[in-house]
């Protein structure tokens, strides 16, 4: 009967772990295809996105981030190590409600670093640390369950665990990054009321992938626990 119910078990952690895997896939496809939709409007304020930074930073009292173009495709981040601004070459250049939407975004992670907003702090500090686990923990999983070594295996799951932390205070820091890049907009009329619409419709878009990846790392976390205290 315990043998069933972990046959069970098992078999409805692959599911979810195949749904997860659908949901991220059909979640980028919706960002990719909401922003090339946005992108070909154009923002009757006339800036580009590397403009609209500039203003925003500029209104918000903030002179001294940098904005500046970083190569790729929707590659746009803010970097706090050397106080930059980076917009991919759709959002540097491009006059469109979806690049001036995503310049705020990320200038509202400007003005999170500037008042050390808990959650980012908390995201910067276990960055090492995560970015250590994405690389290393599932090796190390896969390495203990190879020896049948299952202290190796639980180590590995701990690291692991560091990059799924890492996902899951991502997602405050991005809504709310997306929230005060939608109150600036209005506030200072970058984007019309009309135009709002369309900057919501981008930032969820992009909101939704980091929850798809969110929950497929937390499906795959539980799977590796129920496997280990089987092995056990």
């Amino acid at each position: 009967m315990n043998y069933s119910s972990g046959i069970n078990v098992d078999f409805l952690m692959y599911i979810l772990m195949i749904v997860m895997a659908v949901v991220c896939m059909i979640a980028s496809f919706r960002v990719k295809s909401v922003y090339k939709k946005f992108a070909k409007v154009k923002a009757g304020c006339g800036l580009t996105g590397a403009q609209a930074a500039l203003e925003i930073l500029r209104r918000s009292g903030i002179d001294d981030v940098i904005v500046q173009y970083v190569g790729g495709d929707l590659t746009d981040h803010f970097d706090p190590r050397n106080k930059a601004v980076n917009l991919s070459e759709s959002t540097y250049n491009s006059a469109s409600v979806a690049a001036i939407s995503v310049a705020a975004h990320e200038c509202g992670h400007v003005m999170q670093h500037e008042e050390g907003y808990l959650p980012l702090r908390i995201r910067t500090a276990i960055l090492p640390m995560a970015s250590f686990g994405s690389k290393a923990g599932v090796p190390i999983i896969i390495l203990g369950l190879f020896l049948s070594f299952s202290p190796l295996v639980t180590v590995g799951i701990w690291v692991f665990s560091l990059a799924v932390l890492f996902q899951v205070v991502t997602l405050p820091v991005e809504f709310d990054a997306s929230r005060r890049a939608l109150a600036v907009l209005e506030n200072t009329g970058l984007l019309s009321f009309e135009e709002i619409g369309g900057g919501k419709k981008v930032l969820g878009a992009a909101a939704m992938t980091y929850v798809a990846s969110t929950a497929a790392a937390v499906v795959q976390l539980m799977r590796f626990v129920l496997l280990n205290r089987r092995r056990d």
